[in-house]
């Protein structure tokens, strides 16, 4: 249904005054933005995006992806307009326990697709939605995947940001015609205007990436609807729209003159007399901005109406696909829901004294077998952090083929990250990523959101210590693993670790790990794998008890010294207390892949494992601080210092000190302190 010019810019500017008065009453935020913005959001809500009023979690429903979160204003005042929020919501926008806060957070009831804040993200996680809608179609066959579009709204700082160069590389490449992106070029920033850091041809790039790009006026009601009606119609390629809009748009100073394209409305209230004259220039009340115009509720209860009859075919469609295709219908359910198959990692067969990331393969191998909505993706690296062990069961993603079940993202570790949150937040898919454990640099941005957003993405991280060896210090993660066990010692609003994060020790442990990382649907996981040969541990080893974090693999009652690691260091350990019984002393070996489910469990199993006063000896491949909270003050850990140096691996553990024999002697040393 098309509206009139006249009711249409009467409902982008009653956005601009609540954009204007939300951030007014907060005494911060960003309104210029909201308010160049609100033509564009108007018309896609009131005419082209399709929702269901009543339930707003329905699965193949369009999704609104916002890439600049600092524009929170427009989106809140637009979810306003269709019920999700309430004025006085809005009026509590960026206050203690408001559902408003200063920057979008995931809330899919209200409307809200994605949390949004580092620019750039967001519309990267619109590629991933849109590919997960291409993958649900292909595996299913439901007409509503089908029919999806994902929308995507980005800005100048998303634009410049290095991200847009995966995403866009990537969405092109596989021709997500699903994908239809606004880029809102107000060509103002926050302290400059874009022309001083940027003279790019922005459509260019995007033609050279094989995007539909598409130029018109972004204030303009009527050229925004042409432009979606076009973008609705594209059947090869995404599109993106560039808006030519107005920073500030309908802003006035306090001197009546014009406040538009002016960098003072990006990160501050209009404030005094500019927002007195600027509500008043909009046709608002100054005493009472806080009100939706009857005409515009009435565009809007219209719209509402005409997509309850329009979501009632859609659902009438789906349903009788659904008795038509029970077994997919149940399926699908069972993905929304978060639900996994039965898996029988029992029947894992491990080689042994190898590489724990190829025991990663073996778990990745069985579940590309029995995970049918899994996509696991890697950046150039799957024959080597051994992803590839995926694609034993399934083939690659292309434009052609959206039923694979592997990404290949390319060198790009950021984009693959927030590709895997798009897909996740899409919802009905699991993914899963590998490379190597130094470049998690690259991701670290992304792995804060989804840990932000409890989103149970599986980050696969290979090469895991100094033992890369010949490669060198800047292949060799030293701080990484400090950095993200930094990520499970922080609580997420849930109360949960932020990020759920194992270091098996040998490739039984690591089957372990694995259907632990599947269980885990509240957070992300971090599964962190070796290069080299790792030996099994002990015939008898309880693996069962990795999901108390921490486990005892060398029994010893009332020991002399507790020894404690991860990963390949385990067996290390294992070598050590072998060395010591020798002379008599009882060593208990402990491994701890995820000192965060550890301190989950009882104080009394804590205490049986590790006792406050016990002497404990840590030994770890990165910093020290990796077990500082396991030793205790009185205990000591042999751990790394420095950056790594370029030698075999073996080499290394002589020239660093992670032999058994040496780490006896340290024993020792401290046992006589």
């Amino acid at each position: 249904m098309e509206h009139s010019k006249q009711l249409m810019n009467l409902a982008a500017d009653n956005i601009r005054i609540l954009a204007a008065a939300m951030v007014e009453k907060a005494k911060s935020g960003h309104p210029g933005g909201a308010m160049g913005g609100a033509d564009f959001i108007n018309v896609l809500f009131s005419e082209f995006l399709i929702y269901d009023p009543d339930c707003p979690t329905w699965m193949t429903r369009d999704r609104f992806f916002l890439d600049p979160g600092h524009m929170s204003p427009m989106l809140y005042a637009q979810l306003a307009l269709i019920n999700r929020f309430t004025l006085a919501e809005l009026q509590q926008f960026r206050q203690w326990g408001s559902p408003t806060p200063g920057h979008p957070e995931k809330n899919f009831k209200r409307g809200i697709e994605n949390t949004s804040g580092p620019l750039g993200q967001g519309h990267t996680y619109a590629v991933g939605a849109a590919i997960a809608a291409k993958a649900l179609y292909a595996r299913t066959g439901n007409p509503g995947f089908q029919r999806e579009k994902i929308y995507a709204y980005i800005s100048d700082g998303g634009i410049q940001e290095e991200i847009s160069q995966g995403a866009g590389r990537l969405a092109g490449h596989l021709g997500l015609d699903n994908l239809i992106m606004f880029f809102d070029a107000n060509e103002i920033q926050l302290s400059t205007e874009t022309s001083a850091v940027i003279s790019e041809d922005t459509a260019m790039k995007y033609r050279a990436w094989n995007w539909n790009v598409i130029e018109i006026d972004g204030n303009d009601c009527e050229q925004i609807r042409e432009a979606l009606i076009a973008a609705n119609a594209e059947k090869a390629r995404p599109t993106l729209i560039i808006g030519h809009t107005i920073m500030g748009k309908g802003a006035l100073r306090a001197d009546g003159t014009s406040y538009e394209r002016d960098c003072g409305t990006h990160g501050a209230p209009l404030g005094g007399d500019a927002y007195i004259n600027t509500i008043r220039n909009l046709g608002g009340d100054v005493e009472n901005p806080f009100v939706i115009r009857k005409e515009v509720a009435k565009m809007y209860k219209e719209r509402e109406e005409q997509l309850r009859l329009l979501v009632k075919a859609y659902r009438d469609q789906e349903k009788i696909w659904a008795r038509e295709n029970r077994e997919m219908g149940i399926a699908i359910k069972q993905w929304f829901d978060n639900q996994i198959p039965d898996i029988p990692w029992e029947t894992i067969e491990q080689k042994p004294n190898s590489p724990t990331r190829n025991g990663s393969a073996k778990c990745l191998e069985l579940l590309s077998q029995y995970v049918p909505n899994m996509i696991v993706s890697s950046a150039d690296l799957c024959n080597s952090d051994k992803t590839d062990g995926f694609l034993k069961h399934t083939t690659t993603i292309t434009r052609d083929n959206f039923a694979g079940g592997f990404l290949q993202a390319g060198v790009s570790e950021l984009t693959m990250a927030c590709v895997c949150i798009g897909m996740t937040l899409h919802g009905g898919i699991i993914t899963a990523m590998g490379t190597f454990f130094v470049f998690s640099d690259y991701m670290k941005p992304a792995i804060r959101m989804a840990a932000l957003m409890e989103l149970p993405v599986k980050f696969i991280w290979t090469h895991d210590a100094f033992r890369v060896g010949e490669d060198g210090p800047t292949h060799e993660p030293v701080e990484q693993e400090a950095q993200i066990r930094l990520m499970e010692k922080l609580k997420n609003h849930s109360g949960l670790d932020s990020v759920r994060v194992f270091r098996p020790c040998d490739v039984h442990a690591t089957t372990e790990c694995w259907r632990l990382a599947m269980e885990n649907k509240q957070t992300p996981t971090a599964l962190i794998f070796s290069r080299q040969n790792v030996k099994d541990l002990p015939e008898g080893t309880p693996y069962a008890n990795v999901a108390k974090g921490a486990y005892e693999v060398v029994a010893a009652e009332q020991p002399d010294v507790i020894l404690v690691a991860s990963g390949s260091e385990v067996s290390t350990l294992v070598q050590t207390a072998e060395l010591l019984a020798a002379d008599g002393i009882r060593a208990r070996v402990v491994s701890c892949p995820s000192e965060g489910l550890f301190r989950r469990q009882s104080k009394e199993y804590q205490e049986s494992l590790l006792p406050a006063d016990a002497k404990i000896f840590g030994l770890t491949a990165g910093l020290p601080v990796n077990f500082q909270g396991l030793v205790g003050n009185h205990g000591r850990i042999h751990g790394l210092e420095s950056f790594g140096f370029s030698a075999p691996f073996t080499v290394l553990d002589e020239k660093l000190g992670y032999t058994p024999q040496n780490i006896y002697r340290e024993v020792k040393e401290y046992l006589a302190e």
